[in-house]
């Protein structure tokens, strides 16, 4: 040991640990898998799609059913396709019957019309000679036994010889084409039934888009005017009163109208008959609202004015106390127009140069009146009946007044109001 060298001596030592130190040998790690699962278990379908998965399971019983479900549709299909070929091998079958039937008897009639002429010719011969040999009667026996064995025959082996037979498989094959002509008409007319019944539906549509756009119509038109009256009964109820457009209504009492008879059509629909019903009483609404409307002053007795004067206390113009004003000064030019914003009659006209100088008052009805004063001019007289925009007479300076005005008061019920929301107000 001593004669070695330091590298010597680390060489025989690696050497020895080499043959000293076992080998390991690495095993492959491979797991084995000994539970058999069940042919119906439960399974998962994973769909990968962008980046994304999903996952899908499929019960045993879902399995079950799909197989059994698989296996009825092969066996009735194969059962259609069997009895199918087998039907069509039969018609088949009995078509050849036939054919070779009808040829056999065609050779049988030739054969008959040949002995028929034969025959014909013996008895011709016959009665030329007087007499015949033998030998021909046999020839003629023979040949007339010879066609009576095919007829045998044929009548043994083919059932079609029988006349009520052939009749009957004609009759089969008749009533199979007719089948078939059957349902392809059958077919043709679902068709036309499938598009006769999304035509309907169509005009169904059409129809309702139509009622419900005249319905819309009828609506609006009455939210209109019941807007107009809730616009007047704003100065009502300051003094505690308010106007009814039902209130003098006599619909629930009143009966008549034109007959409009059930309709006889079969093709009822519970919609559309809803849809109509309610377009009726809509636009028996609409008309009622409608006369009721004309009888309430809305709207600008004149034309173009200007606001002088409101509705209330005011500081009088002549000696600039503190007075009731009973309703609005509307400044226009002498000469200017003044209509009556509803119907009514003529219950006062007045002329004088005092208080409300020339003047009309006109009663509407519903408790409705109106006063139209300091005017220039009368048109008209007591005792008229009046309609909307009808002109009573001309903007002037009559009676106490500064200037051309007209002094325009709303009464209702007797007691004065503010004309202004009356003339704001629109009909429709």
């Amino acid at each position: 040991m001593s004669g070695l060298s330091g590298a010597d001596w680390f060489n025989n030592l690696g050497r020895f640990m080499k043959h000293k130190t076992p080998r390991v040998s690495k095993a492959v790690y491979s797991p084995q898998y000994t539970e058999k699962k069940p042919f119906f278990s439960e399974k998962e379908i994973i769909f990968r799609s962008a980046g994304r998965a999903m996952v899908f399971q499929i019960s045993s019983r879902a399995q079950v059913i799909f197989l059994s479900l698989l296996l009825l549709i092969s066996v009735w299909s194969f059962y259609s396709y069997h009895l199918y070929n087998k039907s069509d091998r039969i018609i088949s079958h009995k078509d050849q019957e036939l054919v070779e039937t009808r040829d056999a008897y065609v050779d049988l009639m030739s054969d008959f019309v040949a002995i028929h002429k034969n025959i014909d010719s013996v008895l011709a011969s016959l009665e030329q000679k007087g007499s015949a040999t033998d030998k021909e009667l046999d020839r003629y026996k023979r040949q007339a036994m010879v066609v009576e064995d095919k007829i045998k025959q044929i009548t043994a082996q083919k059932d079609w010889a029988d006349d009520k037979i052939i009749n009957e498989k004609m009759s089969l094959n008749e009533a199979l084409l007719q089948r078939d002509i059957a349902a392809s008409e059958r077919d043709e007319l679902r068709r036309q039934l499938a598009d006769l019944e999304d035509t309907i539906k169509e005009i169904k549509a059409a129809e309702m888009e139509v009622f419900n756009r005249v319905e819309a119509i009828a609506t609006r038109e009455i939210g209109k005017i019941k807007s107009a009256f809730s616009q007047i009964n704003v100065p009502l109820r300051q003094r505690g009163m308010y106007f009814n457009p039902l209130a003098n209504s006599k619909k629930k009492e009143s009966l008549g109208g034109p007959f409009i008879p059930e309709s006889s059509s079969k093709l009822q629909d519970k919609v559309i008959n809803e849809k109509i019903s309610n377009i009726y009483r809509a636009y028996d609404d609409l008309e009622y609202y409608r006369e009721v409307v004309q009888y309430v002053p809305m709207g600008k007795p004149v034309w173009s004015y200007w606001l002088t004067s409101r509705f209330g206390y005011r500081s009088d113009p002549f000696n600039k106390k503190k007075t009731g004003h009973k309703g609005v000064d509307l400044a226009s030019r002498t000469g200017n127009k003044i209509s009556v914003m509803a119907k009514g009659k003529v219950i006062k006209t007045e002329h004088n140069n005092r208080g409300y100088g020339n003047n009309v008052v006109v009663d509407h009805g519903n408790g409705f009146q109106t006063r139209y004063a300091h005017m220039h001019k009368i048109y008209v007289k007591k005792g008229d009946y009046l309609n909307i925009n009808d002109t009573i007479g001309e903007v002037g300076s009559t009676g106490r007044s500064t200037g051309p005005h007209l002094h325009y008061e709303v009464i209702y019920q007797g007691h004065p109001v503010d004309p202004m929301p009356f003339i704001q107000a629109k009909r429709s």
